[in-house]
């Protein structure tokens, strides 16, 4: 199978949107979105400001299907004031808060994927609680301590539908090079049989589900 291109312009935009997200792990997860998206609604825990959501949102156009992202828009724990990840454009003066739901919108407009990337506003664990319908991916890429890594895992993995996939961001075996939490839940992933890992691009990690349950 040809590997597909995404359009120019939606290229453009995720390349010109703020976010963490390299270029090539972005690839990665259009390229997993347009496999995976015809059999079913894709999940995106940890939104920020849209960038990821840009290459998802490419790939569930491809695909005739749709992004949920998650995210309570006030800042995972890396990106508040006095972090070396803080953005004080982000900063809602009223609240003394981070706000990049503005933002957000702001670029998913920008990039015309308004259809297809529907922001659901709140906390994960919350929204897990309430969540029932089967999702084709999942992309885990919120708080990367390890609680919040933790209860995206327990609270979104067992959604995946049979042959769907797991991805995970920011995955460093060498403590040196990045956090430990997304690594540590990602062993446990694959300690359990439930996934299997097949494909890795930088930090990226895809996984497909092959067994009920996780562990």
């Amino acid at each position: 199978m040809s590997t597909p291109t995404m359009p120019a312009d939606l290229l453009h935009a995720a390349q010109h949107a703020k976010g963490f997200m390299p270029h090539e792990e972005g690839l990665a997860l259009f390229e997993t979105a347009v496999a995976y998206g015809p059999r079913g609604p894709i999940c995106e825990i940890g939104t920020y400001c849209g960038k990821s959501a840009v290459y998802l949102g490419a790939g569930a156009r491809q695909a005739g299907s749709v992004v949920l992202t998650v995210d309570h828009h006030r800042g995972s724990e890396e990106i508040q004031p006095g972090w070396a990840h803080h953005d004080p454009t982000l900063m809602d003066p009223r609240f003394g808060k981070m706000d990049s739901l503005p933002t957000f919108r702001a670029t998913i407009a920008a990039a015309g994927l308004e259809d297809e990337v529907i922001a659901i506003v709140g906390r994960s664990e919350q929204v897990a609680r309430l969540w029932n319908t089967p999702l084709a991916m999942l992309f885990i890429d919120g708080g990367h301590s390890d609680e919040p890594v933790t209860k995206d895992y327990e609270g979104w993995a067992p959604h995946v539908m049979p042959g769907g996939a797991l991805v995970f961001h920011d995955i460093y075996p060498d403590p040196a090079t990045g956090g430990q939490a997304p690594y540590r839940v990602y062993q446990r992933v694959l300690a359990s049989g439930a996934f299997r890992e097949i494909r890795r691009v930088g930090s990226l990690r895809v996984l497909e589900r092959v067994g009920p349950g996780i562990g």
